[in-house]
């Protein structure tokens, strides 16, 4: 063989005998066959085959697999993203005339994408109350292909009684799929009540490290399939194995993150709702929490993602408070090691409910730091917040003071 060729040709190497514990890392573009006819043959190796590194390797269908039995499903698929595996979960099933019913409290890229692209494509988009069933009622028609749930809310935390929706949702012909993003497959399996559909952003507690992008749709039964595997197919949907191998490499420790982030969340959360100025903490273990019973009844636990509501006069003061903040970074997303703080607006994204609440909710995402260096930061956000509430108090009352003496 000619030096130039050999250096091409990679020889084959045993691996009897070579069995690692961590996954390998296979990247692939081009698959070869044996020969000619195994080539021609390659449409007949069904879903679970290897034809092209676009529709799986066997690095990303190790993912695949383990998502679909912490789900409880028939078959995964991964997405660049989880807000794709959200819009891709619903495109093989709705045409121009179709509807589709959207949960209020969705995660806002998820109403955008059906407002701006959706409707477009003339799919009728509508959006119900989260813990309305006769609402939800109301809207369902004959034309009504999917209805699409987040539980709990984005941002608002409200928990949606999955079992009622689905069993409404099949009465009429019509999919449920759900985001279930913030309870992950170790706390709530929609699939296990109802749900025929079930997302996942792969980007947070399951890579678990701020440091991938990813998302997965899980289905429920086999005639799913094919229709979200040809849409992948036709759209060049695929992640790569390098990526897979760092969501595979987090999945491992996301059991012991999860309790830890949500333990510690839990202690926190009795801390900050004590100071005056805290109208509410907005988390699904909460009694208080709209919904509260379908978490007690349907989920098998909770995370380290809550949401603070503060009284009128403090909301405007927030955002100068969160300068002081030395251990909770200031960013988006959640679920990785370092604990995160978010000022979310939700008005905006509301259409079935009103929401009649200061128009701002600090999302707090609970990290792996000391709690007790956690709970300091907590203090020194919540006393500059005071200071700064209580400071134009003091200056009105000072300014007025000798008015009205003169008076």
């Amino acid at each position: 063989m000619n030096d130039l060729t050999a250096c091409v040709v990679t020889p084959r190497v045993s691996i009897e005998g070579f069995d690692p514990l961590g996954v390998a890392v296979h990247r692939a573009s081009t698959i070869v066959f044996e020969d000619a006819a195994a080539y021609e043959a390659r449409g007949q190796r069904g879903h679970n085959g290897y034809s092209y590194g676009l529709y799986g390797t066997p690095t990303t269908r190790t993912l695949e697999e383990k998502l679909t039995l912490l789900e409880q499903g028939t078959r995964t698929f991964l997405a660049p993203s989880g807000q794709s595996a959200n819009a891709l979960g619903v495109l093989p099933f709705l045409s121009a005339g179709d509807k589709i019913l959207i949960v209020d409290t969705a995660y806002p890229p998820m109403r955008d994408f059906a407002l701006r692209d959706l409707a477009r494509m003339g799919v009728l988009v509508d959006f119900y109350d989260p813990l309305s069933i006769d609402d939800l009622e109301s809207r369902l028609d004959s034309r009504t292909r999917i209805v699409w749930c987040e539980s709990p809310g984005s941002t608002t935390m409200e928990v949606q009684d999955l079992p009622r929706i689905s069993a409404l949702a099949k009465k009429a012909g019509a999919l449920v799929g759900f985001d279930n993003t913030w309870a992950t497959p170790l706390n709530f399996k929609p699939l296990v009540h109802g749900a025929d559909i079930v997302t996942e952003a792969l980007t947070k507690y399951v890579s678990g490290h701020s440091d991938v992008l990813m998302g997965s749709i899980t289905v429920g039964n086999e005639t799913l399939i094919e229709p979200i595997r040809g849409l992948f197919g036709r759209y060049g949907i695929g992640v790569s194995s390098d990526d897979a191998s760092l969501v595979l490499r987090g999945f491992e420790t996301l059991g012991v993150r999860l309790k830890h982030s949500s333990d510690v969340a839990h202690r926190l959360m009795d801390r900050i709702a004590r100071h005056p100025l805290v109208a509410a903490v907005l988390h699904p273990a909460r009694a208080a929490c709209p919904g509260h019973e379908f978490w007690k009844r349907d989920f098998l636990g909770g995370s380290g993602v809550f949401g603070i509501l503060f009284k009128p006069e403090a909301a405007a003061h927030v955002a100068e408070a969160m300068n002081t903040f030395r251990i909770f970074a200031i960013g988006a997303s959640w679920g990785g090691t370092r604990s995160l703080a978010a000022p979310m607006p939700v008005k905006p994204h509301r259409t079935a409910t009103q929401w009649r609440e200061a128009d701002l909710v600090l999302r707090l995402n609970i990290g792996l730091e000391s709690e007790e260096d956690l709970a300091a930061d907590i203090d020194r956000f919540l006393d500059q917040l005071d200071r700064s509430t209580t400071a134009p108090e003091r200056a009105l009352r000072a300014a007025d003071g000798p008015l009205s003496r003169i008076g």
